[in-house]
This record gives structure tokens, sequence and C-alpha cells, in this order.
């Protein structure tokens, strides 16, 4: 293998035995080996047998990275939700969410360019230059107890976790290692995404600027979101009835 190849590539899986999920089966994954002379990527293969590899291994603080996935599907749609065209005026014949003139006469044929009704949403899509602005570390025991400080920042009073109150809607806690990027992600809840180091070299200060977090915001994401911690929750609402010890 060392003396005649020239890629190595491995087969990754994920581990879903982590989340306790319904979905039991594992993603599988081919992924490239880069770096190094090919004796070096074998043996790194190799060592890597049936081991599990943190994202601390693969991604830093700071780094702008790319995101793979499919995006939310939203069905069959028509032009005006699918392209965002101009509604026609109220009394247009046989409807007004359409496209008023599709084409000339000739060229007899409708042009790719011109909007049609079709599917919309559940589009294999790459987003770039997504900065990671936290890797926080899953809940873990120390001395007996159970950790879950790992969103607060030097500006904080009180420990607290990622998850805000209540937990993420349509997700429940996140619990495992995680990554806090800028900006949106695409997909909906709980689908599966590919993160990738960037193909580009990123020269722009935005991009290559220290960030520190001066506060993340863990209050509720499906009330009111009143309260960041559920001490901060007891010390303002004092002893509720449900609390009560019979």
């Amino acid at each position: 293998m060392k003396k005649y190849c020239t890629v190595i590539r491995v087969i990754v899986h994920t581990q879903m035995k982590l989340l306790h999920r319904r979905q039991k089966k594992a993603h599988i994954m081919e992924v490239q080996l880069n770096g190094g002379s090919v004796a070096d990527k074998v043996d790194f293969a190799r060592k890597h047998f049936e081991q599990s590899i943190p994202v601390t291994d693969v991604f830093a603080m700071d780094e702008c990275i790319d995101i793979i996935g499919v995006t939310k599907g939203h069905g069959f749609k028509g032009v005006t939700s699918r392209w965002h065209t101009k509604k026609l005026p109220r009394k247009t014949h046989k409807g007004l969410r359409k496209v008023a003139c599709i084409g000339a006469w000739h060229p007899s044929r409708i042009q790719y360019t011109v909007p049609r009704a079709g599917q919309k949403g559940y589009h294999h899509r790459t987003e770039i230059n997504k900065k990671i602005y936290r890797i926080g570390e899953g809940y873990k025991m120390k001395d007996g107890k159970l950790v879950k400080n790992n969103a607060a920042t030097d500006y904080d009073l009180a420990d607290k976790s990622i998850n805000p109150m209540g937990g993420f809607p349509h997700y429940g806690e996140v619990k495992q290692d995680f990554l806090m990027i800028k900006g949106a992600c695409i997909g909906h809840k709980k689908r599966l995404l590919t993160l990738r180091k960037s193909l580009l070299t990123l020269t722009k200060r935005r991009y290559n600027e220290k960030v520190s977090l001066k506060f993340i915001d863990t209050s509720s994401k499906f009330g009111h979101g009143r309260f960041q911690t559920p001490a901060d929750k007891a010390a303002f609402m004092g002893p509720l009835k449900k609390d009560k010890k019979e």
C-alpha cells in the first residue's frame, strides 16, 4: 500500500449511540487523508482504526469552515414562493401567482432562465466561511459531580450550560462536544451536516481576527425567555407549589 498508493481514504461513521435518538443506524462516509507522505497517511489510518476522533483534533477556535448539507424541504411550490416573482394584479384571469409571459414566439422553446413551478428546498448545498466562535466540551464527571459549565464566559457570574432553558426546540439537550458557529446553518433540526476545512486562503481581517465572546444567551427559545439559568428562575419566583416536599 505504501509503495503503490497515491491517495489514501478512510471510511468513517458517526456515533449514534451518544445522541439517544430514535435512529440507531450510523451515517457512513469516505474521507480523504491529506498532509505528509503516503506512508504517514497509512500509519495514521492504521493507528486510528476503531478509534473516535474528537472535533478538537480537526478544527480550532476562530477558524473558518465550510458546511455541507441538505436544505429544509418545502415540496412542490409555485413561482411566487420558489422564485419570488411579482404577483399579478387582482383581476387577472386564471390566477395571479403566475409568470405573465414565459417567452416570445421564437425561439419556440421555454428558456431555462424563465421561473417555473417545481421542487423548492431539500437541495444539496455548501455554505462557506462559517467562523467557529466556540468549541465546547460536553457534560463530564469531575470529583463525583456532573459538570455542565460549557457556556460561561469571563463576564458571567454563575456557571451555565449551552442548553437554553427547556432545551433547544425540536432537539432537546446537547450533552456532547459542540461547535458554535457564526450565522445560520442549513437544514432542519437533527439533520446530518458535513464540516470541512476551508478550501480558500482567507486573508480578510474579519476571517482571521480572534473573537472573545462576552455573553451567550441561554434564555428559553420557546417561551418569553426571561431567565438565563434555572437558578435565576428559582431566585425570582421563590418556592413553587410543585417543588414542595410532602
